[in-house]
């Protein structure tokens, strides 16, 4: 996919002062105190209909998540070299998928994009280059689709953590770590791991999913996207570090500004999931003259995904992966 957006100005974001941790929200968006289900956001205890489902899911997802499989995922998908279609056709192939590590939401995910794009835009109506990150944040949900591989949900969804390093136990539900084959290892389990302290997001390794994927092919496509959509892209799933605050040693200074746009934008990336349901017909207007007005070239979303197991292109075997057991102130683009 092709992006093309005017390079940022040095500004100072909207309703923040320079000496300010957050950013902070205007334009009247009233955080819910309960989800679409009626419980706490991000309650993973509590009993409900998607409590079991949710954490058979984690369990999967922290065995499999190793630093060897990450590694793998990111050479064979960073090739980008299969499936190419629009924006927008790329948007309508979420609507079969509903993400089942969320126990928020059970909506189609093209439903969580427009909510999110659409309460952006009416809190911050002069940031363009942030209601299309709304938009796109989650695109990387494709790899879920037979087009791009049809990958189990464990390797495509959920919060995302690095590898690579120890898990820490902030983690939601951490205890299933114990079953990765990384948790004993010497050389992967201690606080640093592989990496040293401040060396930045970008050189560490996140566990494989839809945040990366979408990051590579914004990244390997040349985007002029401003580093903190793209940081959005790539982080909106790292609760540890987001929520808890784990991790920040890894974090270099333009992680540190690039965080107070992660905030803004995760307040409407989570609480804006409801049952109301956005009037497609009515915003896809607005988006469409949105897409081409930063796409200068065709937009393209490719993949290098295993869609055909036996294709000796492809060095991955998806067959064979277990399923499921039953603040800078960016510019605009103008």
């Amino acid at each position: 996919m092709t992006i093309i957006i005017n390079q940022p100005q040095i500004e100072e974001a909207k309703g923040v002062s320079s000496d300010s941790k957050e950013l902070l929200l205007d334009g009247g968006f009233v955080m819910p105190d309960t989800n679409a289900f009626g419980h706490t956001f991000r309650d993973y205890d509590v009993e409900s209909a998607r409590q079991k489902s949710v954490e058979e899911f984690y369990r999967m997802n922290h065995v499999h998540q190793t630093y060897d499989f990450v590694k793998r995922m990111r050479e064979d998908y960073g090739k980008l070299d299969r499936v190419a279609m629009t924006v927008w056709e790329c948007i309508e192939l979420l609507n079969e998928f509903v993400d089942e590590s969320d126990p928020d939401l059970d909506e189609p995910q093209i439903e969580h994009l427009l909510q999110t794009a659409e309460a952006i835009r009416k809190d911050y109506p002069d940031e363009d280059w942030l209601h299309l990150t709304g938009l796109i944040h989650d695109l990387g949900k494709v790899l879920l689709h037979h087009k791009f591989g049809q990958l189990p949900q464990w390797a495509v969804v959920g919060d995302t953590f690095p590898v690579g390093c120890a898990f820490d136990e902030c983690n939601v539900h951490h205890k299933h770590f114990k079953g990765n084959s990384d948790y004993l290892n010497a050389k992967y389990n201690t606080k640093l791991g592989v990496y040293s302290e401040g060396c930045g997001l970008e050189n560490v390794l996140m566990s494989w999913g839809h945040d990366d994927y979408m990051y590579l092919v914004a990244k390997e496509n040349k985007t002029t996207l401003p580093s903190a959509g793209l940081f959005i892209i790539r982080y909106h799933s790292f609760y540890p570090l987001h929520k808890h605050g784990a991790y920040q040693y890894l974090m270099n200074e333009q992680d540190k500004e690039n965080m107070k746009w992660l905030h803004v934008f995760n307040k409407y990336d989570l609480y804006s999931k409801s049952k109301v349901r956005i009037d497609v017909e009515k915003v896809k207007p607005y988006y469409l003259s949105l897409i081409e007005k930063v796409c200068i070239s065709i937009q393209l979303l490719k993949s290098t995904s295993c869609e055909f197991v036996n294709d000796p292109k492809c060095s991955i075997d998806v067959s064979v992966l277990p399923r499921k057991a039953e603040m800078v102130r960016p510019s605009s683009f103008t």
